[in-house]
């Protein structure tokens, strides 16, 4: 695992948090908005508390596919009612939110979760696939054939989310589920990278310097500058080395060794 954030070149504070666990095995990335560095706020608590959830519950349940999903939601709804808790008691957060993009690696598996607009990506055999669906105005309007993907990337209107964690008192995070092979990098990221570099642009960068997350995660954060960095940046890159089975009679915390 590796990850990177950025405040790009135009904005004076970072309001993306990211956080990654090889030993628990999941990666988490959110990008805060509100005024007054509030988004900031949004998206640290966010990560705090999913980080704190997700370690105490892991090594406590089953941990099936059916399992990790709910425990994802709960999750995530704890999360969405500390930042709508915070939002509402301190006058300097309010109206603040965030969205969410998070993995967690189980038996062969991947769990995702998202809300708004930062996006989940697999690189596999060459082909690169988006993984999530952008709760945003832009995808409404392709969706309904108002916008091509090629005008909406040409929109001024790519901040505009329909969904944010801490907005409001409940929140419907998408959670799905998605088998993992060996070589496959995973790319979960801001809208800072999405809204300045093509998908080519980052398919080739994953592609040409796969051999070294750190650096590959560094590479992204410098391609979405070297376009304007127009917003804050953040990247957290995954590669499955080898199968990682569940393997019986071993701790919880044991059973998914994917990426030693």
């Amino acid at each position: 695992m590796a990850s990177a954030t950025d405040t790009g070149r135009v904005r004076d504070h970072n309001e993306d948090n990211v956080a990654v666990d090889a030993e628990y095995g999941f990666a988490l990335l959110a990008d805060g908005m509100g005024g007054y560095q509030a988004g900031e706020i949004a998206s640290g608590i966010t990560v705090a508390l999913l980080m704190q959830g997700l370690k105490t519950r892991l090594t406590e349940i089953t941990p099936t596919a059916y399992a990790l999903e709910t425990l994802v939601r709960e999750e995530v709804a704890k999360a969405n009612s500390g930042v709508y808790r915070a939002a509402h008691t301190r006058p300097q957060c309010a109206g603040m939110g965030t969205t969410l993009v998070l993995a967690v690696f189980h038996d062969n598996q991947l769990i995702s979760g998202h809300i708004g607009d930062s996006r989940l990506y697999r690189l596999r055999d060459g082909q690169f696939t988006q993984l999530t669906r952008d709760h945003s105005l832009l995808q409404e309007q392709i969706d309904q054939g108002i916008l091509s993907a090629e005008e909406a990337a040409q929109s001024y209107n790519k901040c505009l989310v329909t969904r944010a964690l801490g907005m409001d008192p409940e929140v419907e995070v998408e959670v799905s589920t998605h088998p993992v092979v060996p070589g496959d990098i995973y790319l979960l990221c801001s809208d800072g990278l999405t809204d300045m570099a093509s998908t080519d642009d980052i398919r080739d960068t994953l592609e040409l310097r796969n051999t070294n997350l750190a650096y590959a995660a560094q590479a992204l954060i410098k391609l979405a500058n070297d376009h304007g960095g127009r917003d804050n940046i953040s990247v957290v890159l995954v590669k499955a080395r080898k199968h990682f089975p569940v393997r019986q009679g071993l701790p919880q915390l044991l059973i998914s060794r994917l990426f030693g």
